[in-house]
């Protein structure tokens, strides 16, 4: 059975509902950390960077990413507390969003939490006395689940990007080289001597045949 490096990612560090997290976020061409961050956020609280699969917010924030009955229908059916369709419900939106704000990160969580990508939107005092609006406050949820970097961009769900930037940096690095190789040759022969002109071949002569004076090969007729 294969494990999905994805979730065996996130479940190395505690995250709970990893496999639903990590597949939630492969069909909707996330960064799998990010999805999680989210969750941590919603669920898990400064404290912990797993989500709980809940009812909160009085009554109106519904599973593992608080999907508010509100203004979410979803959220009023049964599958808003089924862990792996209240990810994929949270993918949906946050991708939606990021494509809408040209994948700026920030912007697309504010506008998750609050409505607008300028919003500072719910705040987070953590253990350090450090109190954060809410897209700052997941992005420390991220850092701390990938140790540091930044999200991949829309599309590209290979976690924090490593294997897949070192991938793609291995290419273009091979094609620089090719580059310079060709640029390098096509110097070398411009700079070689010129071939000398070899001699055209002669062209062949023509052939006529001369008649043949028939006349010198009989007598007069005249006898002796």
């Amino acid at each position: 059975m294969s494990i999905d490096p994805a979730a065996s990612r996130l479940s190395a560090q505690g995250v709970a509902y990893a496999p639903a997290i990590a597949g939630a976020a492969q069909r909707h061409g996330l960064d799998p950390e990010l999805l999680a961050a989210v969750a941590a956020q919603e669920t898990g609280g400064p404290g912990a960077n797993a989500g709980r699969n809940v009812v909160g917010d009085g009554g109106h924030g519904h599973g593992l990413f608080q999907i508010d009955d509100r203004y979410h229908t979803f959220a009023q059916s049964p599958q808003a507390m089924d862990p792996s369709a209240n990810a994929d419900y949270a993918a949906g939106m946050l991708s939606g969003l990021l494509q809408k704000y040209g994948g700026n990160v920030h912007d697309a969580l504010s506008a998750y939490n609050a409505g607008s990508p300028q919003a500072t939107g719910t705040t987070t005092t953590w253990s350090d006395g450090s109190t954060l609006g809410y897209a700052d406050s997941v992005m420390r949820h991220y850092t701390q689940l990938t140790g540091g970097g930044s999200p991949s961009a829309p599309g590209n769900s290979g976690g924090t990007g490593g294997e897949s930037d070192e991938l793609e940096q291995s290419v273009v690095s091979e094609l620089s080289t090719l580059v310079s190789s060709i640029g390098m040759l096509g110097a070398q022969a411009q700079s070689m001597p010129s071939m000398p002109q070899l001699p055209q071949p002669a062209q062949p002569q023509s052939y006529q045949r001369a008649a043949t004076d028939y006349s010198g090969l009989f007598d007069d007729g005249d006898d002796a």
